[in-house]
């Protein structure tokens, strides 16, 4: 009988209590530092980090917490919000990161799904919370964190920094399993309610690796890190997670961080990472060709929740010297799904086809399988002309929402998870972003994708933001129409005659928008994203000139 060869290594769970302990021993002199509003900047060492999370570890046991309680944050990007980031679910609780610009119907409906035992509140955003107080019956406690130097806060409720100083801290982590949940957040509800995504150890920890890698952000020790991608939003894409495995400077943006703000720490602490969806680089990129501010210290932008065009990539390779990645994924993901590095052979082709390749999204992430499927569920070759949904699967993909039983059919008969997003895939793996299935336009029988318009339209030298959206036409279904915001310099002299002759060689002809119209603003959604289907409902009366 031969000896047994399988299961012979130690079955020792992937939870972030190792990433934690690794952090508190090895990086103990690196620091962290938040933006206060008015004030330089605050700074500690992870050795205070470690202490204080630790203490907060005892201060949410004092509070009466048990396993599998959600403990819910609504706060800006800070050094207390990463605190809670650890010890909350270090305790075997779940953090549940709470989005703070939603609407206050989506934010009860979201704490009461949720059943938030205790939630940690920023005191400028407390307002917003107070106003659903009544309606949500599960929440025990209310923390306030003095966020700005005259912070508040309101009688009866707890105040985070007493809280601290007055627990006992924890001296040893539970034990805890891979699978128990870490996290949770849910979805900005663009149709129906929103939905829980709950994240295990697992996933978070395998998800913090995977952002290590050289192929794809590269994140080590050395990186100093502006966080401006919300912590409320897909954890802040899991880099503050990252960061703390790999004792990386981490630099937290404070309450409502403004262009300039970004662009004076950037300057002042030679920032080399920070990510943030493509407007807030339009409004930075205006700044630093106004005031010569230097970001050249930027090694990598990641550009997520939707396209950079492929213009503003150049600009700022070429005039600022900060390199732009694409990278796509979802809530649902952890949420990082495909990553834009070129490949090693890509470095010997023409400056513009590599700038092409890079305007994609880019190719699945270790840890991702991907592929695109039509509306009769055939897959789609790699031919990067065939259109379809994309589809995933993966160790930190969502198995099912949190107690959502309708929406199971977001889930495949064979294991895969329907994101919604519509794409190709070239042959090289790269895929490029068409539309979200709610947004492709769909005219007299061909399909036209909106963000292909958008990012040539923002090419345009006097655009500031573009949104194409599908309206209604007696002959041909639907037609593109374009919502334009000018640059402040161009409001008087851009006219819709002159975008269409800027598109006109560029698309066929009956991808050419039925009529341009300009706006003050292209509507947001919570996270940044343009939010289309404000603009549908605004222009629903729409009638084309030849109707």
């Amino acid at each position: 009988m031969s000896a047994r060869l399988d299961n012979l290594m130690m079955n020792y769970p992937l939870t972030l209590t190792q990433f934690f302990e690794r952090s508190r021993r090895l990086w103990a002199r690196k620091t962290l530092a938040t933006r206060v509003p008015g004030q330089p900047l605050f700074r500690y060492t992870y050795a205070d980090f470690a202490e204080r999370t630790m203490r907060l570890a005892g201060a949410l046991r004092a509070l009466g917490l048990r396993k599998g309680d959600r403990v819910a944050t609504f706060a800006w990007n800070s050094h207390r919000h990463l605190e809670l980031y650890w010890a909350a679910p270090l305790s075997g609780y779940v953090l549940h990161t709470l989005n703070f610009r939603l609407s206050a119907k989506d934010l009860a409906y979201i704490v009461n799904h949720a059943e938030d035992a205790v939630v940690f509140a920023d005191a400028s955003v407390w307002p917003q919370l107070q106003a659903i107080r009544d309606q949500c019956p599960s929440v025990r406690r209310i923390v306030i964190m003095r966020d700005t130097p005259d912070a508040v806060v309101p009688p009866g409720l707890l105040e985070y920094e007493e809280l601290l100083r007055g627990a006992t801290p924890l001296d040893a982590w539970p034990q805890l399993a891979e699978t128990d949940a870490a996290g949770m957040c849910y979805t900005s509800g663009t149709t129906g309610n929103p939905k829980g995504a709950v994240y295990t150890h697992r996933a978070v920890y395998v998800h913090c690796l995977a952002q290590g890698m050289k192929d794809s952000f590269g994140l080590s020790e050395e990186d100093v890190i502006l966080h401006v991608v919300p912590m409320f939003h897909a954890n802040a894409w899991c880099v503050p997670f990252t960061g703390v495995m790999l004792g990386s400077t981490q630099i937290f943006a404070g309450p409502n961080p403004q262009p300039r703000d970004i662009c004076e720490i950037v300057q002042a602490e030679k920032v080399t990472f920070v990510g943030a969806v493509p407007t807030v680089w339009i409004a930075v990129k205006e700044l630093v060709e106004k005031e010569g501010y230097d970001i050249s210290s930027i090694r990598c932008i990641p550009i997520g929740g939707s396209a950079a065009p492929q213009s503003l990539i150049e600009l700022y390779e070429k005039k600022f010297g900060a390199s732009m990645t694409h990278a796509w994924g979802m809530t649902e993901m952890t949420p990082i799904g495909t990553v834009s590095r070129l490949k090693s052979y890509m470095r010997e082709w023409p400056e513009e086809q590599q700038y092409a390749v890079r305007a994609k999204q880019g190719y699945p992430s270790v840890g991702v399988d991907l592929r695109v499927v039509d509306e009769e569920g055939r897959e789609q070759p790699w031919d990067g002309k065939s259109m379809g949904e994309i589809q995933v699967r993966g160790p930190w993909v969502l198995a099912s929402y949190y107690n959502t039983p309708e929406s199971a059919d977001r889930f495949t008969a064979d294991g895969w998870f329907r994101t919604g997003d519509i794409a190709t895939i070239d042959p090289e793996g790269y895929i490029q972003i068409t539309d979200r299935t709610k947004d492709v336009i769909k005219s007299g029988g061909e399909f036209m994708s909106s963000v292909a318009l958008e990012s040539l339209i923002m090419s345009h030298p006097k655009v500031l933001e573009a949104a194409v959206i599908a309206v209604p036409h007696p002959k041909w279904i639907e037609r593109p129409l374009a919502c334009i915001v000018p640059k402040p310099e161009a409001r008087d002299s851009l006219t819709a005659a002159e975008i269409l002759e800027f598109l006109r060689p560029q698309v066929a002809k009956w991808m050419l928008p039925d009529d341009v119209v300009f706006i003050e603003a292209v509507p947001k959604t919570g996270v940044g994203k343009f939010d289309k289907k404000l603009l549908r409902e605004q222009y629903r009366g729409w009638k084309p000139k030849d109707a």
